[in-house]
């Protein structure tokens, strides 16, 4: 077994010939994808038009990284409208999209709101409505909870929608109308555990009525794919993300299940436990939509610390997908 501690020269360096190789197979696409973009540049935006403080109820995305720096920058996270003083600094809402009430509140107190929601995300929330004015009982999958199914949910009265978290679940959801039913999810969920709930549900319900378009974003299916392509080929794999964000968390499933045993989600190079590591030749490296490219860099820079590192870039798809920032942060919006 190579041992991961890198050998010295008689000077004290390091010594890159008795180091063990490790061939890094790097995911593209990998990070952050439109919305997230979107949602971080609407943050640096406000900031620029209209000064510090910008006030952001929760985190804009899920990683701390991004939240950090942004803090620096002059920007105040809350949990709830209730933190914000009475001011005419902007509020923007996160990434994730929330309840109805919130936009509500910020218009009752005046407050200069700005909705930062990923258009993925506001497709589903106007799905739901249509299916809701069209009488028809709503399936929610995705995972109670999670930001983005709060504020789906918080679109509609109480009782439009019921929650599906698994296949068993699905399996035994018994409906009031069972000939009037639609679905919706969560857009950050596992294609595969998706895909099973959906059969379920059509099976039993064959009048369901579907979305128009997959409501799984594109880039969550992208970077799944591109995980797959990579995970039965490596020794271990890296998915470079936060715990509480799904899509990261959903990657990491994704690559076991397409056969890569020793998949770990960390959120910094210090976060790395290296007896896991410790007799890899090979190893996949991917990113969470809300992950920037500096924290990739960073993980392959501590494997490069003690192995002999070679990169190579496993390409599944192209992306080229841009989202405009909201009305109130285009250019001209502070004249």
């Amino acid at each position: 077994m190579p041992s991961i501690e890198p050998a010295m020269d008689p000077a004290g360096a390091p010594d890159a010939a008795a180091k063990p190789p490790l061939k890094i197979l790097l995911a593209a696409p990998r990070g952050f994808c439109a919305g997230v973009v979107r949602a971080i540049d609407a943050v640096e935006q406000a900031l620029k038009l209209y000064g510090a403080p910008v006030y952001v109820r929760h985190e804009i995305v899920h990683n701390k990284y991004v939240v950090e720096d942004l803090k620096r920058k002059g920007a105040i996270f809350v949990e709830e409208l209730d933190e914000v003083p009475d001011t005419s600094a902007p509020v923007i809402f996160s990434a994730h999209g929330v309840p109805k009430s919130v936009p509500d509140e910020a218009t009752s107190r005046k407050l200069f709101a700005i909705d930062a929601t990923c258009p993925l995300v506001t497709k589903v929330h106007r799905e739901a409505q249509v299916h809701f004015r069209k009488g028809r009982h709503i399936l929610l999958i995705g995972h109670e909870g999670h930001p983005e199914v709060v504020g789906t949910i918080g679109q509609l009265p109480d009782g439009a929608f019921t929650l599906i978290e698994t296949a068993e679940d699905a399996r035994a959801v018994t409906p009031r109308d069972p000939d009037n039913l639609a679905y919706v999810t969560q857009t950050t969920l596992s294609l595969d555990d998706t895909a099973e709930m959906i059969a379920i549900l059509r099976e039993r319900f064959p009048t369901l009525s579907e979305p128009h378009k997959e409501d799984i974003c594109y880039a969550t299916t992208n970077r799944q794919e591109a995980v797959k392509a990579i995970a039965p080929k490596v020794d271990a794999l890296v998915v470079v993300g936060a715990p509480n964000s799904s899509n990261s968390q959903r990657l990491r499933e994704a690559a076991e299940r397409a056969g890569c045993a020793r998949a770990v989600l960390v959120q910094r190079a210090v976060d790395i436990d290296w007896t896991v590591f410790s007799s890899i030749a090979s190893l996949g490296v991917t990113a969470g939509a809300s992950a920037p490219e500096v924290l990739v860099e960073e993980i392959i820079d501590a494997f490069a610390e003690r192995f002999a590192v070679t990169v190579e870039t496993v390409t599944s798809t192209e992306e080229d997908v841009f989202f405009p920032l909201p009305r109130a942060l285009r250019p001209d919006a502070a004249e």
